[in-house]
């Protein structure tokens, strides 16, 4: 091998180690090159799939109230009232209130829930004195609401105001209360003398409740002219006596059989409790009837 060969050999062996690194270099730095691009593209990927689990998130909840129902109460389970001269029985009237013809029906626009009768009796004996004797019946039915509750309750808490209202009646004297067994899902019995010009009145009022329904029964009985006073307990017993009857009539109106006990739980009276409820229809939460005693259409 001659000398000049020998040389490029050598030029070729030093320059080869060079070549080579330099590829490696090459490679290395293409390779490194190529990872920022794949990070990014990741990024971008993860990004735009948390945009869409937001906006996916978004629709479900969107979807989901509006797909929530409205709120609700239980319907009401009576829906109209009885005739109201009709809620007593004619024997029951000709016992209590013998001498009256026929009722007085209350004023009403609303008859499906509010609903009243009357009558009054003056057996008059001359001078052996006179016996006088008034009954109503009174009925509010409160039908249930969203915003207020439903009937039931709202019946309940009249029927509390109700009964704190005939306690709190003017001039009574000797006033009791008790609770009356058999007559609705809840039910009192109020009674106490009211003393007038014509004589000593009895009063005894009856309040009770029957599901979304109240019913105020006054009866009250005085001598005249010199009679005796009727016995109370006898007018307790028949002031009882047309409540339930009422009370019938009122389940019997709504297609409802037996003695006027709902299967419902009763609600605990609370004769001194306060309530804001407001009667149907009428917007007023005045009863249909007072309780105070009426005085006989003539003296005798």
């Amino acid at each position: 091998m001659s000398e000049g060969t020998m040389q490029l050999r050598a030029q070729r062996d030093q320059r080869d180690p060079q070549a080579k690194r330099a590829k490696r270099l090459t490679r290395v730095l293409v390779g490194a090159a190529a990872v920022p691009v794949m990070l990014v593209a990741a990024g971008c990927s993860s990004d735009s799939g948390s945009d869409d689990g937001k906006d996916k998130a978004a629709e479900e909840s969107a979807a989901s109230q509006s797909a929530s129902p409205s709120p609700t109460v239980r319907a009401a389970a009576f829906h109209k009232l009885p005739e109201p001269c009709s809620v007593v029985t004619e024997k029951t009237r000709k016992d209590l209130v013998p001498k009256a013809d026929s009722g007085k029906e209350g004023t009403s626009n609303d008859t499906a829930s509010r609903a009243s009768c009357s009558w009054d009796s003056l057996d008059d004996n001359g001078v052996k004195g006179s016996q006088f004797r008034w009954l109503s019946v009174s009925m509010l039915r409160f039908e249930s609401d969203v915003t207020r509750g439903e009937g039931n309750k709202l019946a309940h808490d009249y029927y509390e105001k109700q009964l704190k209202d005939v306690q709190s009646a003017e001039g009574a004297k000797k006033l009791k209360t008790a609770p009356v067994s058999g007559t609705g899902d809840e039910a009192s019995l109020v009674r106490y003398d009211l003393k007038k010009k014509e004589g000593t009145f009895k009063q005894q009022t009856v309040v009770t409740r029957v599901e979304n329904v109240v019913v105020t029964v006054d009866f009250n009985g005085a001598g005249l002219a010199g009679d005796k006073t009727p016995d109370a307990d006898d007018l307790a017993k028949d002031a009882q006596k047309a409540a339930k009857e009422a009370v019938a009539a009122v389940t019997k109106a709504n297609g409802t059989a037996g003695d006027g006990k709902s299967s419902a739980t009763p609600s605990p009276s609370k004769s001194d409790s306060k309530s804001g409820s407001k009667a149907p229809s009428e917007g007023s939460s005045k009863s249909p009837s007072t309780s105070s005693s009426k005085a006989p259409a003539k003296d005798s």
